[in-house]
């Protein structure tokens, strides 16, 4: 079974957002209480965060689907959904979150680093909170969102000063036990050492780490052997040190066709860039070379050989034995100056600052794109605002179909449809492939346009005030006078012959062309 994982992939779901509630307040003696629906809570998020006690991925091998909890549903009486819990995963310090298409999302590196792999839904909005001084019992209330969801990939990449590296079996896991106090598993056979093992090492007054990388060989950066799983794990070192076997019985292999061979290997590796840094490549940082097992005569006899060859070729070298601890010392501390110097040359930390990118004035927060389908033209608005309230939006109720045709004409969707040639009855799509397909209609009213007031009002939280006697006795005698007049000026017309019947009592038109009146005694002309 395995017991370290340094590569997992995240199936990640961050909660729901709760759904608003469309509520009325009922009490004894308060019949017009008004809407007191509260809002939904917001979804749980599912958070990365680094934890010193945490040094593999092995729990994310075992369970990797991860969701947070839904936020809850508002309820009347202004009560408001609770918050969804969030999960937060423990990682270990050098966690590196990427998409599976191989884009950098994050890089934790220090005890603490926290990121959000997944974000809550917002809940949605009760009519408590859409209520207004023109909307003031609205019918209707917003949906809660749903939250991000989607795969992430897990990759640790060990943090350490410095790595060794080399061929199987070069004895890089004996000098790690040999400099620190570190006990990884030691054996006569290739492939040994299957996980990273670390060491810390004191050299006078400069204190390191030492990270023995699985072995390489020939191929590694392509995949070969344990190289690509493992190569990740010497990113962050600052120094090298290349481990030389002077005693391998295999044929045609010697310390310079080794050293050659791994060279090879770190130079075709690609070095992910982090946090916009731009990367180091490994065969740029600084290397020293250990030629091991010296305690063999025959290996001894072979270091001497190679030494010069190796320095002539700019490398220090040191001729050390892991079984005898011969030159373990002057390794350690030629090792503590390249990490000092690094220290040295690496940038003083400074605090993560804030950066705010306000929107552009004239930015209006989404797109209208046409699109030439087999069905004819297709116009697709894209934009956070735009497919926020789509998703918002409880189709089943037309008042609330209403506000978000209002939403969006507040926005200047309309106008852009226009703009961009769309017509009545023309498709119109609001989101992504799985967007929400309108027939567009320029003058679309929501149904609450067609009840007794505009929408969101209620009659009964209107003025309803009764009419004093006064009010009435003077509306009455208002209406007296109007048919009076009436009656008067058709006495007048009939007196002055406009009005005129023949024989059968039949209206018809005089001389200047005045109403007459048929058989039936209707007007007409």
């Amino acid at each position: 079974m395995a017991q370290f994982v340094d590569r997992v992939v995240l199936h990640v779901a961050a909660g729901d957002g709760g759904h608003g509630c469309a509520s009325v307040h009922r009490e004894k003696f308060k019949p017009l209480g008004g809407p007191d629906g509260g809002n939904g809570g917001k979804g749980g998020d599912v958070v990365l965060e680094v934890d010193p006690s945490t040094t593999t991925l092995l729990e994310y091998h075992h369970s990797p689907h991860r969701r947070a909890g839904n936020g809850r549903p508002g309820q009347g009486g202004l009560r408001h959904g609770a918050d969804g819990e969030d999960v937060v995963l423990r990682v270990p310090a050098g966690t590196v979150v990427k998409r599976p298409d191989g884009e950098v999302l994050a890089d934790l590196v220090a005890p603490g680093d926290r990121f959000v792999l997944a974000a809550g839904g917002r809940g949605g909005l009760g009519n408590a909170a859409l209520a207004s001084p023109r909307r003031k019992a609205p019918g209707f209330a917003l949906l809660g969102e749903p939250g991000d969801a989607g795969d992430v990939v897990l990759e640790l990449k060990t943090v350490a000063d410095v790595a060794l590296v080399g061929y199987p079996s070069a004895g890089k896991s004996s000098l790690v036990a040999a400099l620190s106090a570190a006990r990884p598993k030691i054996a006569d056979y290739p492939f040994t050492t299957l996980v990273p093992n670390l060491g810390v090492v004191q050299a006078g007054d400069v204190r390191f780490t030492v990270a023995d990388v699985p072995g390489l060989i020939p191929g590694a950066s392509r995949g070969k052997g344990l190289g690509l799983e493992f190569l990740r794990h010497v990113e962050r070192c600052a120094a090298l040190v290349h481990v030389l076997d002077c005693a391998t019985l295999e044929p045609n292999r010697d310390p310079v066709s080794d050293l050659e061979a791994i060279e090879a290997e770190l130079r075709a590796y690609p070095v992910d860039a982090g946090d916009g840094e731009t990367p180091v490549p490994l065969t740029e940082r600084p290397r020293l070379v250990a030629l091991n097992k010296v305690d063999v005569p025959e290996a001894r006899e072979l270091a001497d050989m190679v030494r010069l060859e190796l320095e002539r070729r700019g490398y220090e070298v040191h001729e050390v034995s892991a079984a005898s601890h011969e030159g373990l010392r002057e390794l350690s501390f030629a090792m503590a100056r390249l990490v000092e110097a690094a220290r040295r040359a690496a940038p003083a930390p400074t605090a993560r600052r804030v950066v705010l990118r306000p929107r552009p004035v004239d930015d209006p927060g989404f797109t209208v794109t046409p699109e030439t389908t087999a069905d004819g033209p297709v116009y697709r608005v894209r934009g956070v605002k735009p497919e926020r309230w789509v998703r918002q939006t409880d189709f089943a109720n037309d008042e609330a179909v209403g506000y978000l045709a209002d939403r969006l004409a507040r926005l200047g969707v309309e106008d852009a449809l226009f703009e961009a040639g769309a017509r009545a009855g023309d498709t119109v799509v609001i989101g992504g492939q799985d967007g929400v397909v309108f027939d567009w209609e320029p003058t679309l009213v929501g149904g609450a346009e067609l009840l007794a007031g505009p929408r969101g009002s209620d009659l009964r939280l209107e003025d309803s005030r009764r009419p004093t006697r006064d009010e009435k006795r003077e509306a009455y005698a208002q209406r007296r006078e109007a048919r009076s007049a009436a009656r008067a000026e058709l006495d007048e017309e009939r007196q002055a012959g406009h009005w005129t019947a023949d024989a059968e009592g039949d209206w018809t038109a005089d001389a200047e062309g005045d109403w007459t009146a048929d058989a039936e005694g209707d007007p007409g002309r």
